[in-house]
């Protein structure tokens, strides 16, 4: 599904300008949220607005990474408006970089705080959340890790399984392995990543390393929450539990959007902005990923379905300061 590529995200965004209306207002977006549940809720807004998005994607694998250095080429003169991106960490890269803009707007006015940029660069929605999946047909219930010293231990050699992860180098891999620099400290994290490369495999992407567990050429993997929910839509046997870091909750990510400071449609990227935030996070969340809404707009029935399990009390600055570090071993480990 993820590996699925969209003429439409494709399509250079002044081809897309040369060809409209010049009388339209638009906005440009830049997003790595999955267009299959993005492109409806961007429908909606030009068909409540009048306002044409112009939108660009990229492929999985490195699709928030891709966008986060056209953004940074870009910073001198800016051709997008608003950034919608999957995860938070970039999104931190960006604030520091001084390339997003403050959402002035009553909608965000009681936004909470874990979920925000320090001047409001930008705001965060609809979680997921870093998981252990595995085959329930080849892993019994009692051999299943719950958290990530189960799966060391399984590493160790206690069960043969085979286990395959996402290259840290991109997406929320590397926003995981971050955050255990920041919780268990540099040495104890060195360790846990020469355990891994011991028998971990990598994959460029989660939901590949969803598809490994399915066809069989992997027992265990390392992937976020979404990839297992619209995995077990397609009938897949997979169970899941948080990747616990001893018992101090799992690495959860929100969706973020901001302001992309110097864009060329100021009051047209506002209302773009404030509709995804208002509207985004039900819709994510009724998908197929289920992404878990951080305000109270689903049912008790939906939260004992399709909750997430206790967050990582870890900030998300604390993970973007520990991100290059992060990089920087996993690749002396795994060797990419």
């Amino acid at each position: 599904m993820k590996n699925l590529l969209v003429l439409s995200c494709l399509v250079p965004v002044l081809v897309l300008a040369a060809c409209q209306d010049k009388k339209q207002r638009r906005v440009v977006l830049y997003y790595s949220a999955d267009v299959q549940v993005a492109d409806p809720i961007l429908d909606e807004f030009e068909k409540q607005t009048g306002i044409r998005v112009d939108r660009v994607c990229d492929s999985e694998a490195a699709k928030t990474v891709g966008l986060f250095n056209r953004l940074l080429a870009e910073k001198a003169k800016p051709a997008c408006d608003v950034f919608w991106s999957n995860e938070v960490v970039y999104m931190i890269q960006l604030q520091r970089q001084g390339l997003l803009a403050p959402l002035e707007s009553p909608v965000v006015a009681n936004w909470p705080e874990q979920f925000r940029g320090p001047e409001g660069q930008w705001h965060g929605f609809a979680l997921r959340q870093r998981v252990i999946a595995w085959s329930t047909d080849r892993v019994p219930d009692d051999h299943a890790p719950r958290s990530l010293e189960d799966l060391l231990a399984v590493v160790d050699g206690r069960h043969p399984y085979r286990l395959v992860m996402a290259n840290p180098q991109f997406g929320t891999t590397g926003g995981d392995v971050a955050s255990w620099f920041a919780h268990y400290g540099d040495e104890r994290t060195r360790a846990i990543l020469a355990q891994l490369a011991v028998r971990a495999r990598l994959v460029d992407g989660n939901s590949k390393a969803v598809l490994e567990v399915a066809l069989n050429r992997a027992d265990i993997g390392l992937t976020d929450s979404d990839d297992v929910f619209e995995a077990r839509e397609k009938g897949w046997r997979i169970g899941m539990a948080p990747l616990d870091q001893n018992g101090r909750g799992a690495m959860t990510f929100p969706n973020t959007v901001a302001l992309i400071r110097g864009g060329p449609n100021t009051e047209e990227a506002r209302l773009l902005a404030e509709f995804l935030l208002q509207h985004a996070e039900k819709r994510l969340a009724e998908s197929e990923a289920r992404n878990q809404p951080i305000h109270t707009i689903m049912p008790d029935a939906w939260h004992a379905s399709y909750g997430l399990g206790k967050p990582l009390d870890v900030p998300y600055e604390t993970i973007v300061d520990n991100l290059d570090k992060a990089r920087a071993e996993a690749k002396a480990v795994f060797g990419r």
